[in-house]
């Protein structure tokens, strides 16, 4: 049955009371921030956001539900925020920690919206069946480039695959382990533990990205053995109730990592983006960045090429090259 339209007047009701839902919200949050008294302001890391919404984790692990105060960001999963109590399991944020990366994904209005911050770690999860497509590993490598965060390629349900199988899979992504990117086969029936992964995770805050199928959600599960008791706990802590964990959380890991994880989070996918930073996405072009004849280089048949000129010299490989112009015919936009 298809959607009623709205008219004029309705989505400008429609706007009104959210605006009054969202002012009832940050007057909340600035009459708690002018009663509290002189206790001194904490750090905290925010775990979960839903809404207004946030539950902030105290270097204690303990779960405070907060609002926060106005004019100070939109704190997202896995922010360094200052906070300050105002009642038992609640408080009011009032500062936003500088932030190291950001991971954003295209929104609706053609706004990148932040998804989670301070990641230090991209793991692409591949697998044998169903193989990857599209130039999609090379699609996450230019965002984990573009926000500045290490990846690494797991390649899962690699007991699939007999001997044979295994080193011509492995070796059809060489290339990648040789511009830098390590390369990790697994496979969950054979090492239950993750330790490899585990050992990866250790000490940073990391997320699983991929394409259907590849069993994000297994190894998710694996990492995370006690992921619903931690769910029950956020739930029972802040009396928001299980559905704050529909967005992206962040829950610790015995390795001393975290893992942030979400639906929102594993079908992360990059927008589009200009051509100067496809290029710069693509750490083995940067030697040659700027040393083509032409300022407007394609890549393609020009003469006096530098990433072509890389290419036949072997320092370039041919299947990331094709995955350049693939990409960029996709999501490149032209420059305002």
């Amino acid at each position: 049955m298809p959607r009623r339209r709205l008219s004029e007047r309705q989505i400008a009701r429609i706007q009104r009371i959210q605006e009054r839902r969202r002012s009832k919200v940050e007057a909340r949050a600035e009459l708690a921030l002018a009663q509290l008294d002189d206790e001194a302001a904490r750090n905290g890391l925010v775990v979960v956001r839903h809404g207004a919404n946030l539950i902030v984790e105290d270097s204690e692990g303990a779960c405070h539900h907060c609002v926060t105060r106005q004019h100070i960001g939109q704190p997202v999963c896995g922010d360094l925020v200052i906070w300050q109590p105002c009642g038992p399991n609640a408080g009011v944020i009032t500062a936003l920690q500088p932030r190291e990366t950001l991971l954003s994904r295209p929104g609706t209005k053609g706004q990148d919206k932040p998804l989670a911050a301070n990641i230090s770690l991209l793991t692409i999860v591949i697998a044998p069946e169903p193989a990857p497509t599209g130039f999609l590993i090379d699609q996450y490598l230019v965002a984990a480039e573009r926000i500045g965060v290490p990846a690494l390629i797991l390649c899962n349900k690699m007991d699939l695959l007999d001997e044979t199988g295994h080193a011509a899979f492995l070796g059809g992504l060489k290339h990648y382990a040789k511009i830098g990117y390590p390369l990790l086969p697994l496979s969950l029936k054979q090492d239950p533990s993750l330790g490899p992964l585990r050992e990866h995770f250790a000490g940073r805050s990391g997320i699983l990205v991929g394409q259907s199928g590849v069993g994000k959600s297994s190894l998710i599960k694996a990492l995370l053995p006690d992921r619903e008791v931690q769910i029950g706990a956020l739930s029972t802590a802040t009396g928001l109730g299980r559905h704050t964990t529909s967005a992206a959380t962040s829950y610790p890991l015995d390795s001393g990592g975290r893992l942030i994880d979400s639906p929102g989070v594993r079908s992360f996918r990059l927008g589009a983006i200009e051509r100067a930073e496809l290029e710069q996405g693509f750490p083995e072009f940067r030697p040659f960045i700027g040393r083509c004849r032409f300022s407007n280089c394609q890549h393609q048949h020009e003469p006096e090429c530098a990433i072509l000129a890389a290419h036949a010299a072997g320092a370039i490989a041919p299947d990331r090259l094709l995955a350049f112009h693939q990409l960029a015919k996709a999501i490149v936009r032209n420059p305002d």
